[in-house]
């Protein structure tokens, strides 16, 4: 049995694991960067953070390309909505393509809030291409320290 060095480990050779590491390389060569392409008449779906902080909620997605008037954001019943739409650039060259990997069309997120958040207070800011949400929380979700009595 022929044994092979794995991170500084010994381990019984196993060619099938070879092969399965072999087509995840392969596989990461031909993934996009960005958002994972679409089926057929399916949406884009950016990629999309969220994160919890003392008193807020965060979300960043990534949205490249676009401008603020092309996204909108809701809530209702403590989900958050975000959607949008990547429109194609029209321009007349002279030449032909010979590959296009940039996404076009419309997307749509929907995310559930772990908690209550104070929907007057909601502010989000675009920068460099990531779409940042600060979620307050609400009085009540926001946690309390509770004072213990000695007797």
């Amino acid at each position: 049995m022929a044994i092979e060095r794995y991170r500084g480990w010994l381990r019984p050779w196993n060619p099938f694991r070879e092969l399965e590491e072999m087509r995840q390389r392969m596989e990461s060569l031909f993934r996009p960067a960005a958002w994972p392409a679409p089926a057929e008449g399916a949406v884009l779906v950016p990629p999309i953070d969220m994160y919890e902080e003392k008193d807020k909620y965060v979300v960043k997605a990534e949205l490249p390309g676009m401008k603020k008037d092309e996204i909108d954001i809701s809530i209702t019943d403590n989900i958050l909505t975000i959607k949008g739409e990547r429109k194609e650039e029209k321009e007349k060259k002279e030449g032909s393509y010979f590959f296009s990997e940039r996404y076009y069309g419309t997307f749509l997120r929907s995310l559930n809030l772990p908690g209550n958040v104070d929907a007057k207070k909601i502010c989000a800011s675009y920068k460099d291409g990531v779409l940042q949400i600060d979620l307050p929380k609400t009085e009540e979700e926001k946690e309390k320290k509770i004072e213990i009595k000695v007797e």
